[in-house]
């Protein structure tokens, strides 16, 4: 045998993940989580400095590319994609990113009655949480389609169950599930997810609690695992709940 015989082969590279809204919450807890298993990473938020210091701490276990701006932007999903390519190619979508009621305007109420939604928020509620993701999942497509990847888009309850003054969240979230299950169909060889990670004691929760002691809900870090269990289990494409999921594994014990 020549030396050419005896060389190993080179290492599969490291998966991609784009992780959207991953400068806080959840999305900075998957992140990290991903981080930890092993997945190079393109993230993306709207706060530049969150998503910096972000940035910092999960360069320092894998190769990371942050990129500032909003999904809504057609420019910004366009670099999101061309990072994730660049890296590779992506493995998994991972559309979080949200915005409880489209405002930015400081003190504009939390959840308005959709009697009383300013229609420039409401029009803004729907593009972040519901036509960003769907577009930036067609220009991820190809990428995934060549890795056999997943999309995970994360959802609500209030997607499902008409609690007051959720309207125009849920009825964006509702259009995200039904986009998921859509897609799923579409996409046999791909994982579809859509996931209610149930309230998580999280800046948006505080937000829409004004006031409220949300400190006994759980830490996004403790939702994670659930999440990664679809991930590495490759579960089938579908609408699932976290509360749901930890108790099918409790019953497994």
């Amino acid at each position: 045998m020549d030396a050419a015989q005896h060389t190993a082969p080179a290492p599969a590279p490291a998966p991609v993940a784009v992780v959207t809204g991953a400068s806080r919450g959840l999305g900075l807890a998957l992140a990290r989580a991903l981080a930890a298993d092993g997945w190079q990473l393109v993230i993306s938020a709207r706060g530049a400095a969150g998503l910096a210091a972000a940035e910092a701490a999960l360069a320092a276990v894998t190769k990371v590319v942050a990129l500032p701006g909003s999904i809504v932007d057609d420019d910004h999903r366009a670099h999101l994609t061309a990072a994730a390519d660049g890296l590779g190619g992506a493995s998994l979508l991972v559309n979080n990113a949200g915005t409880l009621n489209g405002a930015t305007a400081p003190g504009a109420e939390p959840l308005p009655r959709l009697a009383d939604f300013p229609l420039p928020d409401l029009l803004e509620t729907f593009e972040v949480n519901a036509l960003a993701p769907i577009a930036l999942t067609q220009l991820v497509l190809p990428q995934l389609r060549a890795h056999a990847g997943a999309v995970l888009n994360i959802s609500s309850d209030a997607a499902v169950v008409p609690y007051l003054g959720w309207g125009g969240y849920g009825a964006s979230k509702a259009a995200l599930d039904l986009a998921t299950a859509v897609l799923a169909r579409e996409e046999p060889e791909l994982r579809v997810w859509a996931v209610d990670p149930g309230s998580m004691r999280t800046g948006m929760l505080q937000e829409a609690s004004p006031g409220e002691d949300i400190s006994g809900e759980p830490l996004p870090e403790e939702v994670v695992p659930v999440l990664l269990g679809l991930l590495h289990d490759r579960a089938p494409s579908g609408r699932y709940r976290v509360e749901d999921l930890r108790a099918a594994a409790r019953g497994g014990r």
